[in-house]
């Protein structure tokens, strides 16, 4: 089986702005077998022989034919856009942001994404890659724009220098590749390759000319003092350094896919019985047999159709069912803390929680990720506060029970709670909507003197000396 990993680290020679540093080259091949399945099948049979080796003495048309009945199962892609998807489950809550900065957000990338998509497209690739990089950008002073976030993946970040400075480690220089499409001739296009030089404070913009080399095409100084980008880990290393922490499993959706290559290719031969012929003249000419076709055989001989009898495919096919289970032990239980077993409530319990702890932290590190991003966006702004981010947390989804949400209305009418609490309860235990405004709730309820809610029925009742002070004058009116 193919594996992408090397103990042995490589050393880059960094002469060029286009050249890739140290960091750079020791985690690229990490990421090859891992784009290629985000790619599916077709992605695979692109990398033929170095993820499906041919067989010795099997012809090129046998193994062409043998890579076309090939499919891959998206095991790793799925479970990639599962983990991302646990983050977005629901929407990331901005808290005391500017209205202004608020609006920006409905299109943070200026590709039409709103905060929502970008972080779930964001998160994908810090899953996939281990990293992943946000450069707050904005327009150059005098023209028309405002900040927006641009994803890059650890692959597009070729090089940087960092230094200690106040107390924390801080980018002096990043390097940053990106494929720009420019207008050519009347209607077409052409990709235009350039490298962006950032410093605290500067910019520069390299683009590769017609003889391959690349050449200062633009230049500026930013109003920020510092390198306005921010990054997001799932598997840290170090500074810009990681490890794909899914690799495990696509090494696991690439063995899946070999095996049923061998298994996909046995079925297509054996599905065929070949006609057996006993007794026949070794000397005779070479004889055929069809539906159309009839055979004269000698007395003694005899013909038959032989056939394998499946036993020895058995093991395949479990062997497979192994494979689909260790992604799946290694997706849910591993990163999740779920499983697909049976097991008792304390376990699940527990299993969650420290399955939950691998992705508090990725949820974390994109919260961090947003809210640095906010800070440099009020920073180009002037804004003097950016706000705050809090990106979702509840991954299971686990909403409450009709018991539960009993035990709070009690808690509540008992004065034990407040209702600030108990409405912020039922909204994390997904009783309420999720356009739901807790902080609305409130002053629409106590602006309509409405603080108290209708107590249940069942609810304990209100002591007489509470009630009598107001019923005793209209009695005594009555008896008069």
């Amino acid at each position: 089986m193919y594996s992408g990993f090397s103990a042995r680290q490589r050393v880059s020679n960094v002469s060029q702005v286009d050249s890739p540093n140290a960091t750079w080259v020791n985690q690229e091949p990490h990421w090859e077998l891992i784009e290629a399945l985000l790619l599916g099948t077709f992605g695979i049979r692109g990398k033929s022989r170095r993820f499906l080796p041919q067989e010795p003495r099997e012809t090129d048309l046998s193994y062409q034919n043998r890579l076309n009945r090939s499919v891959l199962a998206p095991y790793y892609i799925r479970l990639e856009r599962m983990l991302a998807g646990m983050l977005t489950r629901k929407p990331v809550r901005l808290d005391d942001v500017p209205d202004v900065m608020r609006e920006q957000l409905f299109d943070a990338d200026l590709q039409g994404n709103d905060l929502q998509t970008w972080l779930f497209q964001t998160a994908r690739v810090c899953i996939r890659y281990g990293h992943v990089g946000v450069l707050v950008d904005a327009p150059a002073s005098g023209e028309n724009g405002r900040p927006y976030f641009v994803t890059y993946s650890p692959r597009d970040i070729i090089g940087f220098r960092s230094e200690f400075k106040d107390g924390k480690q801080q980018l002096t220089q990043l390097r940053l590749s990106e494929r720009i499409v420019v207008p050519d001739g009347e209607y077409g296009e052409k990709e235009v390759e350039q490298i962006r030089v950032l410093t605290p404070g500067a910019f520069e913009i390299h683009q590769r000319n017609k003889k391959g080399e690349f050449e200062i095409v633009d230049e500026g100084r930013t109003s920020l003092t510092e390198i306005p980008f921010s990054v997001a880990y799932s598997n840290r290393v170090g500074l810009l350094q990681s490890l794909p922490p899914l690799a495990d499993i696509a090494e696991l959706n690439l063995q899946h896919y070999q095996v049923q290559s061998d298994l996909s290719n046995q079925l297509h031969i054996s599905a065929v019985p070949m006609l057996a012929i006993y007794g026949f003249p070794q000397s005779a000419e070479e004889i055929s047999a069809g539906p159309g076709e009839a055979l004269a055989l000698p007395t003694e001989a005899r013909s038959e159709y032989i056939e394998p009898s499946g036993n020895s495919y058995e093991a395949q096919f479990k062997q497979l069912d192994r494979i689909a289970e260790q992604i799946n032990a290694l997706g849910l239980a591993s990163i999740l803390g779920s499983k697909l077993s049976a097991e008792t409530a304390e376990a699940k319990r527990i299993d969650r929680s420290q399955g939950d702890s691998t992705m508090m932290v990725v949820a974390q590190q994109m919260q961090d990720l947003i809210d640095n991003c906010l800070r440099f966006q009020a920073e180009y702004m002037q804004e003097p506060n950016a706000g705050s981010s809090l990106v979702n947390r509840d991954f299971m989804g686990i909403r409450l029970d009709p018991q539960e949400i009993q035990a709070m209305l009690q808690l509540y009418t008992a004065g034990t709670i407040t209702q600030e609490t108990l409405l912020l309860q039922l909204e994390a235990g997904e009783v309420l909507g999720d356009d739901f405004d807790v902080e609305a709730e409130l002053e629409a309820t106590q602006a309509g003197g409405l603080l108290e809610i209708q107590k249940p029925e069942n609810s304990r009742p209100v002591p007489e000396q509470a009630t009598m002070p107001e019923a005793a004058p209209e009695q005594s009116d009555e008896l008069d």
